[in-house]
């Protein structure tokens, strides 16, 4: 594991920048400023530090589209790749004044018309327009999405070591399933499996629980300690080189002799599983992804069906709970998706199974791998 901070290799910050100043110039926008911490890598290659968790918007990273000049808000240089010129950094400052003062002295600002930003704030939307007099300001969260819903050859490939470290995970957390671990436990092993392949970061808090057998969509009530019996979820998510990979899957307590019930269940599952991989084609309607849940028999879950899997909540988000939005997306060669499916049933328990799905001209490619149990 490398102990220093390193910028995102070449080919994959030069190919992401190129499709952020495409998405400018489809919507019109001589510069982009971002705040978001994945938006700010995307077009820098940057690893931020010292700015994970909520915080309100700030101009982190400002690109103009007609230089292709980025700006980066970082108090050393570490990190930061030769295409990013020392000069271009501006420092963190507690008196925003300062902040509009580095802005304004950046080539392009005062005579931009229109300006994107991927989030505001009642501050800076008085400052900015001091630093962009002449400027429209826009949401520019819409080019940026525009941009990221499609991966390019090396995100794909940063994608796949990322899945590979997941189910690396899962796989060390699997084999210590038995009554009497703790779910707490089978996280603790997820972490460490996840930390020996290079990667200190999950992408996501709940890691194993008991599924319930009184209500769908929830975990077990007790102490969190496996009994024989029960079926246990596994979400394994890692945020390696900035990009995350998932995987899920339902493994019995006793993965030789499972319960009674799971195999049934398990079998309604692999029905369902067959019509979500029918939708994943190009051109479909995302939408169809909710329709698969009716085709089957299964109410959809209240999670997402299928989300984007990138540099972080990437775009599509299809949910039960924003049909319009589902009805409008179509899926495209690129996207890569994390498709969920899940069914249950009174007594036994829930199947829960995760799959990151690539689609392709050709269709759906399953980039995930993890076994399942089978009765």
């Amino acid at each position: 594991m490398a102990t220093e901070v390193l910028p995102d290799e070449r080919t994959l910050r030069s190919g992401r920048r190129q499709r952020a100043l495409e998405q400018m110039a489809a919507h019109d926008l001589d510069v982009l400023v971002l705040g978001r911490l994945a938006n700010v890598r995307y077009v820098t290659g940057v690893p931020q530090l010292w700015v994970a968790g909520t915080r309100p918007f700030g101009p982190s990273c400002v690109l103009v589209r007609e230089t292709g000049a980025i700006h980066l808000l970082s108090t050393w240089d570490e990190g930061v790749p030769e295409d990013i010129p020392h000069e271009n950094l501006y420092g963190i400052s507690w008196n925003p004044m300062n902040t509009v003062a580095n802005l304004q002295r950046i080539e392009g600002t005062a005579t931009a018309r229109r300006v994107g930003t991927d989030a505001l704030s009642p501050v800076f939307a008085q400052l900015l327009p001091m630093v962009f007099p002449n400027a429209e300001l826009v949401d520019g969260e819409l080019a940026m999405r525009a941009a990221r819903r499609i991966k390019t050859d090396e995100e794909v490939a940063a994608l796949r070591e990322s899945i590979a470290v997941a189910e690396s995970a899962l796989a060390a957390t699997v084999s210590e399933l038995r009554p009497g671990v703790t779910e707490q436990a089978l996280a603790g092993v997820l972490l460490e499996a996840s930390a020996a392949g290079g990667v200190s970061t999950p992408s996501n808090q709940d890691v194993a629980w008991v599924t319930s057998r009184e209500h769908p969509w929830r975990r077990a009530n007790g102490d969190g300690r496996i009994q024989d019996g029960d079926l246990v979820a596994f979400s394994a998510g890692v945020l390696a080189r900035g990009y995350v990979g998932e995987v899920g899957r339902t493994w019995p307590a006793d993965k030789r002799q499972g319960v009674g019930g799971a195999a049934p269940l398990y079998g309604r599952w692999e029905n369902l599983w067959e019509k979500l991989i029918a939708t994943c084609r190009p051109g479909a309607g995302a939408g169809e992804l909710l329709a698969a849940y009716q085709a089957a028999g299964e109410p959809p879950p209240p999670m997402p069906v299928a989300r984007g899997l990138g540099m972080g909540f990437d775009p599509p988000v299809v949910s039960k709970h924003l049909p319009a939005t589902a009805a409008e997306e179509r899926l495209e060669p690129g996207m890569v998706l994390a498709v969920t499916g899940y069914v249950w049933e009174q007594g036994v328990g829930a199947v829960f199974g995760r799959e990151a799905v690539l689609i392709t001209a050709d269709g759906p490619e399953v980039l995930t791998s993890s076994p399942f149990w089978h009765a």
